[in-house]
């Protein structure tokens, strides 16, 4: 069964950083993606970043490019996501998703992790 866990999330003021972690195990089946994803209260879950886990091609929304960047560790199987910058607007519940290969969508998800921005 595979497993996400997400850590590093917390309190940080604007314009300060934070980095995240997510370590997946239980990986019996090929990964094509793992990314990062975020819901802040009253909107709907958004994708932030996403690592192809064998190219390391990678891919933001707009509202982070330049801000945020993800990696990945395959001997680890961890994926990062360093967050410089960071804006009241970034707040949000972050969380880790993976995409097996051969499926369209993520489908396994880690639990969450809370990052607030105070401006």
């Amino acid at each position: 069964q595979v497993q996400l866990v997400e850590s590093g999330g917390g309190l940080v003021q604007a314009g300060g950083s934070l980095r995240l972690s997510c370590a997946a195990s239980g990986l019996t089946f090929s990964v094509y993606t793992m990314g990062w994803f975020r819901q802040a209260p009253g909107k709907e879950r958004e994708f932030v970043a996403g690592i192809n886990w064998s190219s390391g091609v990678t891919s933001y929304a707009d509202s982070v490019k330049a801000r945020f960047t993800i990696s990945r560790d395959n001997a680890k199987n961890t994926v990062y996501l360093q967050m410089d910058s960071l804006k009241p607007e970034d707040t949000a519940i972050y969380y880790c998703g993976l995409r097996r290969t051969f499926r369209v969508n993520y489908g396994d998800w880690g639990q969450g992790t809370q990052v607030t921005v105070s401006s």
